[in-house]
């Protein structure tokens, strides 16, 4: 009976110290890694990646994120700006035994910066740890490039030819005489075969002229009988 009992206290004593062993554990692990700053989830070991953190996104480059502190000199960081197109899912703050969370839109986090004194968790001193590192996870949406317009058709002009004013033709000279337009004398002869002369009015008047002739010749020869009749007398 006393052997008996003499293993039970060891096994009970041996459990003890086991329970012991895993309370102070998980006591230090919690005392280790915990945070004053109730926007941020305190989550111990160290982590490098938003994959390895398993945040949704990827890691965004620092030249996308307007901050200031963050280095291992500073215990804060403070991000008042991002990227256009940038859209942050997480941010991770990492120093001492384990790293913060930080989630924009929850636990009081504004959802667009400025995002002001992020912080690592404490220490096992209970402690404000410096900043070992940090980064942030989300994506960046790039604008599309625009299509490139098709070069438009080399436009062909066929020259005109020069306006030349119309050749204006010659002047008649002013010394040439207009053609003549006046009718021709009519005919003033006998009976139209003639020639010339009167206009034949109907009747033949040809014994006119003869008898007018005759009294020419008499009046002529009147005037030298009267001379030689003078000569005489004289």
């Amino acid at each position: 009976m006393q052997i008996i009992s003499a293993r039970r206290v060891r096994s009970a004593a041996t459990v003890v110290a086991l329970a012991t062993a895993a309370l102070l554990g998980v006591t230090g692990t919690a005392f280790a890694c915990h945070t004053d700053d109730p926007r941020a989830i305190p989550t111990p070991k160290n982590v490098s990646t938003c994959e390895k953190a398993k945040l949704p996104g990827t890691e965004i480059s620092t030249k996308d994120l307007t901050f200031t502190g963050g280095t291992e000199k500073d215990k804060y960081l403070n991000i008042t700006a991002v990227g256009e197109g940038v859209t942050v899912t997480a941010i991770v703050v990492k120093g001492g035994d384990g790293y913060n969370i930080y989630e924009p839109g929850k636990r009081g986090l504004a959802e667009t910066p400025p995002w002001e004194k992020l912080r690592s968790p404490m220490n096992g001193g209970g402690k404000q740890a410096d900043i070992s590192h940090w980064f942030a996870c989300g994506e960046k949406k790039t604008k599309p490039t625009e299509p490139t317009k098709p070069s438009e058709p080399t436009k062909t002009t066929t020259a005109k030819p020069p306006t030349t004013a119309p050749t204006t033709t010659d002047k008649p000279s002013e010394t040439s005489a207009p053609s003549s337009t006046a009718v021709p004398a009519p005919n003033v002869g006998g009976n139209g075969g003639n020639g010339g002369g009167l206009a034949d009015t109907g009747f033949d008047n040809a014994w006119l002229l003869w008898a007018g002739g005759l009294l020419v010749l008499a009046g002529a020869g009147v005037l030298v009988l009267l001379r030689v009749r003078r000569g005489k007398t004289d």
